[in-house]
């Protein structure tokens, strides 16, 4: 891939990357309820989903769910369901723990001086809820299947193409994740600090779930 060609992908997955969507949504509730390490293992759950849209386009099967509308709805209501599903869970959740004096922004593996306890959720609960938040969006194949061959070139070796493509989205998007999102979730951790600051954040967060899935249902 000419370096020119691979500055334009540059910017375009930046761009693409700072788009707020469910993933951000995912990765600022894991660093407010986790910590900010932890947030990782739910974004290495979305750059996981990243890379088999990328592999679904390339294999020709993303054309296949593009020009299939029943294929199509199925993954676009079952990645609705799931958010709904997301969002609901934490309206109804309830806080973990009374929060006086715990900084919700450590590394997420200990409570406090007090006998706080740590997060229950377990790195591989949130590398697959990641997962499913960005697989389960059939837009986004659709997406691929227009972004990629503006990259691509059939006369060239196809494999390091994709590969390169692959390599460049994934790392950018995890460095506007975790730089970006997870570290924006920074200026709301003193809403975790206490039960009450829990209960907030959760149920705006699960608005926020409701309204993505309420768009991947009703926008075509």
């Amino acid at each position: 891939m000419a370096f020119s060609l691979w500055l334009t992908l540059l910017v375009a997955c930046v761009v693409i990357s700072f788009t707020p969507g469910a993933g951000a949504i995912n990765t600022m509730g894991n660093a407010l309820n986790h910590g900010f390490r932890r947030a990782i293992w739910g974004i290495l759950g979305q750059q996981a989903a990243l890379i088999v849209h990328i592999a679904v386009v390339a294999l020709g099967v993303g054309v296949l769910v593009a020009s299939s509308p029943v294929l199509f709805n199925v993954i676009r209501y079952a990645g609705a369901a799931y958010l709904a599903y997301l969002g609901l869970r934490l309206i109804l959740r309830r806080p973990a723990r009374e929060a006086e004096g715990v900084e919700a922004w450590d590394d997420g593996n200990a409570g406090d001086a007090e006998g706080t306890a740590a997060p229950t959720e377990s790195r591989w609960s949130m590398f697959r809820r990641g997962l499913w938040v960005n697989l389960l969006n059939p837009k986004a194949i659709v997406f691929f299947l227009a972004f990629l061959p503006q990259f691509i070139r059939p006369a060239d070796p196809l494999l390091p193409q994709y590969a390169t493509v692959a390599v460049t989205a994934v790392a950018v998007d995890i460095a506007v994740m975790w730089g970006f999102f997870a570290v924006a979730a920074h200026g709301f951790r003193r809403f975790t600090r206490t039960a009450r600051g829990q209960r907030t954040i959760d149920v705006i967060f699960g608005i926020l779930f409701l309204a993505v899935a309420l768009l991947l249902a009703l926008l075509h």
